[in-house]
């Protein structure tokens, strides 16, 4: 399989890791399976709220996934070189965000089986439909991304030619599942709370705010943890991204807020009134402050630049910039739609514990991918590192005879190889740590 033996090398430390995700995902599936002979019944949902935490998840992890346009597009359209080493990550970040989406879905459906009757029986008016096909098709065309890149660089040699014409093809795909889904719930009628034009643009605004923030929280933590870095500058200009994102997703509900509050459009403003005024009593006004609180913070560290370059001041923003948009899609945005209902009804939706460890045994699977393949990407591009000798690459191109005869000299005089010539994580603590 694509490298996997890579991923089969490490320390206790990680084997410790991998090892408690696996168990996680043994007790959901175990959770599931009993889902899927009890029934949807055992979820907190009801006619009334028929989408719950399953769907806020899957809405939320969509802009995870389309986030990673945000790295492939300075790096493989304007080449932005210091975007090289993250690109590979933000790709795999997209690849385990997708797998997690469908997954979803998948749970949300009750019955898996189900899912051949929208590829059997296709409806070309219905956007669940194009739903699957932008979903699916960004997932074959991040994984084709992924495999050739990162096979190519196993190889030492330039990725085809053509991969750049998936990657470019990429760009828009990205924009697009996150588009399709805005329309997914924009296009119902029944729900007043949805049934806005910038529904589309709020999923992207707030995709390319919660995706990158997440990107520079792993980045960080694999520099952290390994010595892999990505590079200051990559860092800072990725906080950049994440403050305009953010500043725009903020506008856009202050916008949503005004158009309900001084309309006084019934559903529409008691919509709002329950989210973050408390005038319908719901268990989502904690939830709703909870976010703006959040969201506030955030916007607090991210638009001063001192704090935004400072890298643990950077890590609190990117935790509260995650989670508030966690709250803002995961929780407020699918279950407010239906309370109230079209005929007045509040309904209390609470989810119930197996859909809480379902739910997290799914985010378990994804971290489960983020591991092997960030594990894979690491290895070979520490491999391509340690095995790099500058000295022989300049002399390999007809330039440096001299300076390569004058390295190998001096290397065999001080009784010192290649390998134990100063690179990044060639040999001592950060060698050791990269291996792990």
């Amino acid at each position: 399989m694509f490298m996997l033996e890579k991923a089969m090398v490490g320390s206790r430390r990680y084997w410790t890791w991998v090892g408690s995700l696996l168990a996680i995902i043994a007790v959901a599936f175990a959770f599931y399976l009993y889902q899927l002979s009890y029934g949807l019944g055992l979820t907190g949902m009801s006619r009334n709220v028929s989408w719950g935490l399953y769907i806020g998840q899957f809405t939320f992890l969509v802009g995870v996934a389309a986030s990673a346009v945000m790295v492939v597009l300075p790096y493989y359209l304007h080449n932005h070189k210091e975007f090289a080493r993250m690109a590979i990550l933000g790709e795999f970040l997209a690849v385990s965000a997708v797998t997690m989406c469908m997954m979803f879905i998948m749970i949300d459906m009750g019955k898996p089986m189900r899912v051949l009757n929208v590829i059997l029986y296709p409806q070309f008016h219905s956007v669940m439909f194009w739903d699957m096909v932008s979903l699916s098709g960004y997932l074959v065309l991040n994984a084709t991304i992924t495999y050739f890149t990162l096979h190519s660089e196993q190889q030492d040699v330039h990725y085809p030619h053509w991969v750049k014409h998936i990657i470019l093809l990429s760009i828009p795909w990205a924009i697009s599942i996150h588009t399709v889904t805005g329309f997914l719930y924009a296009g119902l009628p029944g729900r007043l709370g949805w049934r806005t034009a910038i529904m589309a643009p709020r999923f992207l605004a707030s995709a390319f705010a919660a995706g990158p923030a997440l990107l520079i929280l792993l980045c960080l933590l694999l520099r952290r943890r390994t010595g892999y870095d990505v590079g200051k500058k990559a860092i800072n200009g990725l906080a950049v991204i994440v403050t305009y994102a953010m500043v725009i997703n903020t506008f856009f509900i202050l916008m949503e807020f005004f158009t309900a509050m001084y309309s006084h459009v019934p559903d529409l403003t008691s919509d709002f009134q329950d989210l973050y005024l408390g005038a319908i009593r719901t268990s989502l006004l904690p939830w709703g402050r909870t976010s703006l609180v959040l969201m506030a913070g955030a916007l607090l560290l991210l638009l001063v630049p001192r704090w935004r370059r400072n890298e643990k001041t950077l890590v609190a923003a990117c935790v509260l910039v995650f989670s508030s948009l966690w709250i803002d899609k995961g929780v407020l945005m699918v279950v407010g739609g239906f309370i109230p209902s079209p005929l007045g009804t509040i309904t209390r939706y609470v989810p119930t514990m197996p859909e809480m460890i379902i739910t997290l045994g799914v985010w378990a699977v994804g971290a489960l991918m983020v591991t092997v393949f960030y594990k894979i990407a690491l290895s070979v591009e520490i491999a391509k590192e340690v095995s790099y000798d500058p000295a022989y690459e300049f002399a390999r191109t007809g330039n440096a005879i001299g300076l390569h005869a004058y390295s190998s000299s001096r290397a065999v005089a001080t009784g010192a190889g290649p390998g134990d010539q100063a690179k990044p994580g060639g040999s001592g603590k950060g060698g050791e740590k990269w291996h792990q």
